[in-house]
């Protein structure tokens, strides 16, 4: 079916020149202009902007009489919920950190971040996560229920919290996010006001996004993407929330059908298994008012991403990111929507340059991304030393992805991420980018998605495959491997094909391919 794509009506979308000094406040222009509008949706509870405001004040008052002070850290063992949004903006408040976690993490994980962060109070967002719960009672925190937030655990402050300093200016730490280690130890990241600001209103424009739009939130509020470009970008612009904790097709696919619901965010994984639900019998796909459909996170398959315009009608829009830089970087345009996988050019105000052993490279070159602009962190909490590594003396970050942009006379500068620089595999003197692979394997109309990592043997690399296969096909890893003969050179087929019942994820369905790795290396005897 397709969709309305027609943009609501509004005014410019330019970026304001006037952007407030601390989270909390994007909302003001709603709570005095339109208090009953509504902010958040959670099940059959509507939140309006006046009643956030005033949650939100509610919540920062308790807050500091359970000992939460400025420079403090709030860690918030958390689903998507009512709570999420309403302490986010108490701790903007009271000059606090948000220290957000997904609860669905291990007791070892969460304990490891409390230690860390050195957080002064802990909250879990137990009414509608019962993993959020079991973490709770394993720490020791009571039930409390607070007018506009709800119901959920707080854990006793913790005495031993020391609060960090506070600056007046919008380069106060706002929030500390935990990457997902989806390729190495997790780093704490401190991003700012300033940071989570210029993601708001880079996303408000960017997405033409108005009081008549309805976001499902599904993406975890816990992860950069989540909060940043999904909830903060919709509360600046007057837009309402559908928080939903967990990712279900069926959930997705109703609200698409009947809730009214216009942007949808998402990550490439979510997309391929909202694309395999609807073609189970009796399932079906439509979504009358969806005008943006925004993918990013991981890399965009052309298969999914063929397949879901031929479903919805609309483009499927790409982006590109990471946590150190609040997290995005580059966007695919409305006016100009892409037909391949790039995730378009730089989003304004983000300067880019691509560069190989210290030179920049010649356009249409493959490279190292490094990027600067006023979404770049602040630093890694209490690693000086990796902060440097990270980024140098003019602001430059250097994102570890390698990357090409469009050669001259390309339609807008347009970037393509081609991998991680640590996942380039060398086999027999070739260069293996994963993606390549992926996508060819994403092609074969029995798989749901997969994962392609390197394998140390002696002299060489070798490529191993892990694949989800669509329930209830009789795939196997010998007639895949005759299909990519078909569509890959000889030294890109993989020596060894698995697969997998489900691929490891984080909650954002982000493949976590250093478990991959782990799992190709303890087992090189099965290769073919």
């Amino acid at each position: 079916m397709t969709a309305s794509s027609a943009l609501p009506s509004g005014t410019a979308f330019v970026p304001r020149g006037d952007l407030p000094r601390r989270i909390h406040q994007i909302i003001d222009p709603w709570v005095s202009g339109q208090a009953d509008s509504p902010a958040l949706m959670q099940g059959g509870t509507v939140m309006s902007y006046g009643e956030l405001d005033a949650a939100t004040a509610e919540a920062a008052r308790r807050l500091t009489e359970q000992g939460l002070r400025a420079g403090d850290r709030l860690l918030l063992v958390a689903e998507n919920s009512i709570p999420v949004i309403v302490l986010a903006l108490a701790c903007s408040r009271l000059d606090a950190w948000l220290v957000p976690v997904n609860a669905r993490l291990s007791q070892r994980e969460i304990d490891t971040f409390m230690e860390h962060s050195g957080a002064r109070l802990t909250a879990f967002t137990s009414a509608v996560s019962s993993d959020a719960e079991a973490h709770a009672r394993r720490l020791g925190a009571i039930e409390v229920a607070w007018p506009g937030t709800g119901r959920f655990h707080l854990a006793a402050a913790n005495p031993a919290a020391r609060p960090e300093p506070v600056v007046a200016d919008n380069g106060q730490v706002a929030a500390l996010i935990y990457t997902s280690g989806t390729s190495g130890a997790p780093k704490a990241v401190m991003l700012t006001h300033r940071n989570l600001l210029f993601i708001a209103e880079n996303g408000r424009c960017m997405r033409r996004q108005t009081p008549a739009d309805r976001v499902y939130a599904v993406l975890p509020i816990s992860h950069i993407y989540g909060l940043a470009t999904m909830a903060l970008s919709a509360l600046n612009a007057g837009a309402s929330l559908m928080l939903a904790p967990r990712f279900d097709p069926a959930a997705v696919a109703a609200a698409l059908e009947t809730g009214g619901v216009t942007i949808l965010h998402g990550v490439p994984a979510m997309y391929a298994k909202l694309l395999e639900w609807g073609r189970r019998p009796g399932s079906r796909l439509r979504a009358p008012a969806l005008r943006i459909a925004q993918g990013g996170g991981a890399p965009l398959d052309q298969n999914f991403k063929d397949d879901f315009e031929a479903v919805f009608g609309i483009p499927l829009h790409n982006g590109y990111g990471m946590t150190e830089a609040s997290p995005s970087i580059a966007q695919t345009r409305l006016d100009a929507p892409r037909k391949d996988c790039s995730v378009g050019p730089p989003i304004p105000g983000i300067e880019i340059r691509i560069v190989k052993e210290g030179a920049e490279v010649a356009p249409g070159e493959v490279g190292e991304l490094h990027v600067r602009g006023p979404g770049v962190m602040k630093g890694y909490y209490k690693a000086p030393e990796l902060t440097r590594e990270a980024v140098d003396a003019e602001g430059w970050l250097n994102t570890g992805d390698l990357a090409r942009q469009e050669e001259k006379g390309g339609e807008d500068g347009a970037l393509f991420i081609v991998g991680r620089s640590k996942e380039l595999i060398i086999r027999s003197g070739f260069n293996v980018y994963p993606i390549e692979v992926e996508q060819a394997i994403n092609g074969h109309p029995d798989v749901v998605h997969c994962a392609v990592v390197g394998r140390n043997v002696p002299g060489n690399e070798e490529v191993v495959a892990y694949v989800e296969p669509v329930p209830g096909r009789s795939l196997t890893p010998q007639a895949l491997t005759a299909w990519l003969h078909e569509r890959l050179s000889p030294y890109k087929i993989p020596s060894q094909i698995e697969l997998l019942e489900h691929l490891p994820a984080t909650a954002t369905g982000k493949i976590l391919k250093n478990q991959l790795r782990e799992m190709a290396a303890a087992h090189p005897q099965e290769a073919a």
